[in-house]
């Protein structure tokens, strides 16, 4: 009699393999990672990797493509939720930014590790990701009250991702500034320039009770 598999425990399973893979590729690169390694990091052997994923390639493919579709998933949501522009994109950061606080693996394996896999798999990985771009390429234009065709659009989305998309770099958790806060510093910065970025309410009040007499 067939064993009977239980939906929940592997999919439970299968996510965890996927995030320790994402930790291990983001940490010493795709090429840099074993199959050996991803199983020892997993506490499962070689075997039981197998029988969740194909090989390396197919885990990078995995992490890479279902990070970008909840991006695009985070995309439709926004959209559909706020009629204003400039609310739809101050949304949209906030969202991205938020995203990227529980999934900076794997958007370092979208941003770094693409160029490994095979063609088709890139191609239709890259199409969700200018799908996204796309999409804040016209919320821009709209914010601005541009044409959504504007020339304007792409380039000031690139160098919108440009600020948040390494954000792995340097911003640490258990800081005092947070993914919240800088999701709205990173808004308010893009819309306002820097004389618009302020501290946070709470961070603010928080310094000014610890400065001495």
């Amino acid at each position: 009699m067939a064993r009977v598999r239980d939906p929940a425990g592997y999919d439970g399973q299968r996510e965890m393999i996927l995030s320790k893979a994402a930790q291990l590729f983001a940490q010493r690169g795709y090429a840099g990672t074993s199959m050996n390694e991803v199983a020892a990091a997993c506490g499962v052997s070689k075997a039981t990797l197998y029988h969740y994923v194909r090989d390396k390639h197919d885990l990078a493919v995995r992490i890479a493509e279902e990070h970008v579709l909840r991006l695009e998933a985070v995309v439709d949501e926004v959209l559909s939720e706020h009629a204003a522009p400039e609310a739809r994109l101050r949304e949209l950061i906030r969202r991205f930014v938020a995203e990227y606080a529980i999934a900076q693996n794997a958007q370092r394996v979208l941003t770094e590790d693409v160029r490994f896999l095979r063609a088709d798999d890139q191609a239709r990985i890259l199409g969700v990701e200018r799908r996204v771009v796309a999409a804040f390429a016209r919320s821009i234009a709209e914010a601005r009250g541009d044409s959504t065709q504007s020339a304007l659009g792409k380039p000031m989305a690139m160098l919108l991702f440009g600020m948040i998309n390494w954000m792995f770099t340097w911003l640490k958790p258990d800081r005092e500034l947070d993914h919240e806060a800088i999701g709205v510093m990173v808004a308010d910065l893009f819309f306002g320039g820097v004389q618009a970025v302020s501290m946070p309410d709470a961070l603010a009040a928080k310094k000014r009770t610890q400065r001495p007499g």
